[in-house]
């Protein structure tokens, strides 16, 4: 199990992640972070573009802030690879 930082960001016009140069998660979705929807639409967006179950993605840390962190089954070099990661960083949608 590998915990990953991420920023979110509600409220967005498009769904997208975004790999950082610290190696945090930029995601951003179109929920509003009312009763937990962004909490949920982040969940699901990273276990589609990870290929995960949604079961498998569980916030552990900042349920109720912008800054969160996730906990994945995955190594963070299996994460990055999933992700596309290039050298200058890359958004996924």
């Amino acid at each position: 199990m590998t915990r990953v930082w991420i920023k979110v960001k509600p409220g967005a016009k498009h769904e997208s992640i975004e790999m950082m140069d610290d190696g945090t998660l930029k995601v951003n979705v179109t929920a509003h972070p009312v009763e937990g929807k962004a909490n949920e639409a982040v969940c699901d967006l990273l276990a589609k573009k990870l290929s995960l179950r949604r079961s498998d993605v569980r916030i552990v840390i900042g349920k109720t802030s912008k800054l969160k962190q996730v906990e994945l089954p995955l190594s963070l070099e299996e994460i990055y690879r999933r992700l596309n990661r290039s050298s200058e960083g890359r958004v996924v949608k």
